[in-house]
C-alpha cells in the first residue's frame, strides 16, 4: 500500500499532466468542454470539442511515453466507454458530432504526444 504522501504525489504529477496536455490540444484548437468528468468508479479527464469532433481525452504520465501507452487497460478502456455514455446522456446535442476516444501521453522532458482515435468507444 502506497503512503498518503506517495498518493499525494501522484495526484500532483497527475493533475500537471492534465494541464500539459489540455495546453497542447488547445494549441492545435481544440477547447475544452469539461475537464475531469467523474462517474462511478474513474474519471474523463478532458472533454474536447473542434469543429464537428468531440474527444473523450484520457492523459496518462509516466516516466517513459511507452510505459504511459501500456497503462491504458481494456478495463479502463471500458470505464472510459461507459462514462463517454453517460457524459452524453448529459449532453444530447453531443450525439450528432463525430465521438472519439484520443489519449495523450506526458514524460518528462517530452511534449505530451497526442493520439487520436486511439481506441473505439463502445458507445
Amino acid at each position: 500500500m502506497r503512503s498518503a504522501a506517495a498518493r499525494q504525489a501522484s495526484y500532483r504529477r497527475g493533475h500537471a499532466a492534465e494541464w500539459l496536455a489540455l495546453a497542447a490540444l488547445m494549441l492545435k484548437g481544440w477547447r475544452p468542454l469539461a475537464r475531469r468528468y467523474g462517474g462511478k468508479g474513474g474519471e474523463i479527464d478532458l472533454v474536447m470539442i473542434r469543429g464537428g469532433t468531440i474527444a473523450f481525452v484520457e492523459v496518462k504520465a509516466r516516466a517513459r511515453i511507452e510505459d504511459a501507452a501500456l497503462s491504458v487497460t481494456a478495463e479502463k478502456r471500458r470505464l472510459f466507454s461507459r462514462l463517454a455514455r453517460a457524459w452524453l446522456a448529459r449532453n444530447p446535442w453531443a450525439m450528432e458530432k463525430t465521438l472519439r476516444f484520443d489519449t495523450v501521453f506526458v514524460a518528462p522532458r517530452r511534449w505530451p504526444a497526442h493520439v487520436p482515435n486511439a481506441y473505439p468507444l463502445d458507445l
